[in-house]
């Protein structure tokens, strides 16, 4: 069985290095991680908010893919802005490929009219990646008969190990008071290359995501106008292109205080991804929301989907009086 899983991983890692290059993790729980969705999203909610997101895809093949984040944003009501922070470590190949990050970020929110705002926001990054070489395992170095896996795999490691860089990326979002809203972010601007050889031809490709989503009341009828004690239904849609990648991902949410249900379909128009079912719960200041990729691709069940965990704590430090100038985006919490 571990023959098989590492062979598993040697395809997806080959597939993933030769073909799309490099490309970005992601999660399915968009928008618990919203200054990873986009910039425009930093601090804007009323408070402070704190967020830890884990995601482990493929379980089933021994650590293929883990990605975990811990982020920070602020709403600063004096001067209509925000900022954050993000750092992010994702270990592919059960360590055998480490990308690690840390952003900063700021936006600005534009009010447009009473009702209507547009919040603009960018990001710096700086990014590590570090090839552990003597964790992979080459098809070279398996024995067909007996499975026993040779030490000495005769390949050539790169020139370096240890590459560095940094990047850029901007987004906006626009929004009518508590009934719908619409994203725009563009990540990589300057598409900095990381390629452990001398050469330029791992870059990382610009990625645009669009998104958007509408609040329906379902207890009072029409748009908005949340309640304590109201149903809200929440559909939503998002596209993602990264290079030759493109992807679409459809969803719902029906909130009932204190829990939220969601599904979301993600097709990567070449073949459809996953069926996405999440489980959210909020107490007093307190977010939890758990979610299970159920995996309808070619790569099948037998890599077991996804699991994904999201926390997030949001904390006032501003006075009631204070609060009330915030115009908070009402997308979902999970």
């Amino acid at each position: 069985m571990r023959t098989k899983n590492c062979f598993v991983i040697i395809v997806l890692l080959l597939t993933m290095w030769n073909v799309a290059k490099a490309q970005d993790p992601e999660f399915s729980q968009y928008y618990a991680n919203p200054l990873y969705l986009n910039p425009a999203y930093a601090g804007s909610t009323e408070c402070g908010r704190l967020g830890l997101n884990y995601r482990n895809q493929y379980p089933s093949l021994a650590h293929a893919y883990v990605t975990y984040n811990l982020s920070y944003d602020q709403n600063l009501p004096g001067i209509n802005s925000g900022f954050g922070i993000l750092v992010m470590n994702d270990a592919q190949g059960d360590g055998g490929l480490v990308r690690t990050s840390a952003a900063a970020y700021y936006s600005y929110n534009l009010r447009v009219s009473n009702d209507m705002s547009v919040r603009f926001g960018v990001k710096g990054a700086y990014y590590q990646e570090k090839l552990n070489w003597e964790k992979f395992i080459f098809a070279s170095q398996i024995d067909p008969t007996t499975g026993n896996i040779n030490p000495n795999s005769g390949e050539s490691p790169p020139s370096k190990d240890n590459i560095t860089a940094v990047d850029f990326a901007a987004g906006a979002v626009f929004s009518h008071t508590d009934k719908f809203f619409v994203g725009l972010a563009v990540d990589h601007l300057t598409q900095p290359s990381l390629s452990f050889y001398d050469n330029n031809d791992s870059k990382l490709p610009m990625k645009i995501t669009i998104n958007g989503g509408v609040n329906i009341n379902a207890t009072s009828g029409g748009l908005g106008n949340f309640g304590g004690s109201d149903i809200i239904i929440q559909p939503n849609i998002l596209y993602m292109q990264q290079e030759n990648f493109h992807q679409l991902s459809a969803g719902i949410y029906v909130n009932k205080y204190p829990f939220v249900l969601g599904t979301w379909f993600r097709h990567n128009f070449q073949n459809p991804d996953a069926v996405v079912a999440l489980l959210g719960i909020t107490y007093n200041n307190l977010r939890i929301g758990y979610s299970y990729d159920f995996t309808v691709s070619q790569i099948g069940g037998k890599a077991g989907g996804a699991h994904e965990i999201s926390f997030a704590w949001d904390f006032c430090l501003y006075k009631e009086s204070a609060r009330r100038q915030i115009r908070a985006i009402k997308s979902p919490s999970f």
